[in-house]
């Protein structure tokens, strides 16, 4: 359950300040007859994202027992894919974020409402995808149940929240700690993933090599208890593994992390939203990306 909460907090506040720099920018420059427009986008995105959860769950039920472990393995290691590039991109990318939004809304007005309505749904469709993905796949590795996505729902509730409180000036958040150290649980529970991955595909066949058992101590070890539960779902421990798993879950971690922490050494971190702003009423619209913290 921690482990989704974590998922949806740092997703959803991603995709909240996108929406408000949107909004933000919208108010500034005195156009809020075009708010519905970028509402209706972000409420399409988020019904697209929930359709693509669904999707995948009615997908999964109905395959055959092999079938569903090879979806379930080339999923995750998409999902691993895809966090792992949204993570390093995001970092890159985030600096100039507010000023490229600013220049896509310019151009989605001279069109007219219906551009700014996809610039919206494309913005938020990719934190929304991303979120879907990784939030089933998390939730398949950790154990049928709904109480992983249970998690994962009051993270985005705490991300909109959060997303509310910094549009109005309520509260300041320190982005750069948020999300270095986000960043770096992500690829914690991206190792996992990874890993259970890996176990259904050699489950289904598909991959031969690295079966042989990397240790075993079930004999002792249980997972059902409070404390497999807490290993399963914050670090998706496995009894059990083979040596492909633990050899995946290991480079992994190390490469990644290693990558990750690295780039934080020659500079701080860029932030996915500006540290300074300039007031607009009860708002302000995001000028810059480079800071630490940060008052929409």
């Amino acid at each position: 359950m921690f482990s989704n909460f974590l998922i949806g907090l740092r997703e959803g506040l991603e995709a909240s300040l996108i929406v408000g720099i949107l909004v933000a920018y919208l108010v500034k420059t005195d156009r809020r007859d075009r708010l519905a427009a970028v509402w209706w986008g972000v409420g399409i995105a988020v019904g697209l994202s929930v359709a693509t959860v669904i999707v995948l769950e009615v997908t999964a039920n109905s395959l055959s027992s092999k079938a569903e472990e090879i979806f379930a393995g080339v999923t995750s290691l998409f999902a691993v894919a895809l966090v792992t590039w949204m993570i390093f991109w995001m970092r890159k990318a985030a600096k100039g974020m507010a000023s490229e939004l600013h220049g896509k809304v310019d151009a989605a007005i001279a069109i007219g409402p219906a551009a700014l309505l996809f610039t919206a749904l494309f913005a938020v469709l990719r934190e929304g995808l991303e979120t879907a993905l990784f939030l089933w796949t998390n939730d398949q590795s950790s154990g049928s149940s709904s109480t992983p996505f249970i998690g994962g729902i009051l993270g985005l509730g705490v991300a909109v929240l959060l997303g509310f409180l910094l549009y109005k000036r309520a509260v300041t958040l320190n982005l750069t700690t948020f999300f270095t150290w986000t960043g770096a649980a992500l690829i914690v529970l991206a190792a996992g993933v990874l890993a259970y991955g890996v176990h259904e595909l050699q489950e289904a066949g598909v991959i031969a090599l690295g079966t042989a058992k990397a240790y075993d101590i079930t004999s002792w070890y249980d997972e059902g208890s409070w404390y497999g539960s807490l290993l399963k779902g914050i670090f998706h421990f496995n009894a059990d593994p083979t040596v492909l798993e633990v050899a995946a879950w290991a480079s992994y971690l190390v490469i990644v992390m290693g990558l990750f922490l690295s780039g934080l050494k020659g500079g701080k971190p860029a932030t996915t939203a500006p540290t300074s702003a300039t007031p607009i009423g009860n708002s302000s619209v995001p000028a810059s990306t480079d800071g630490d913290t940060v008052t929409i």
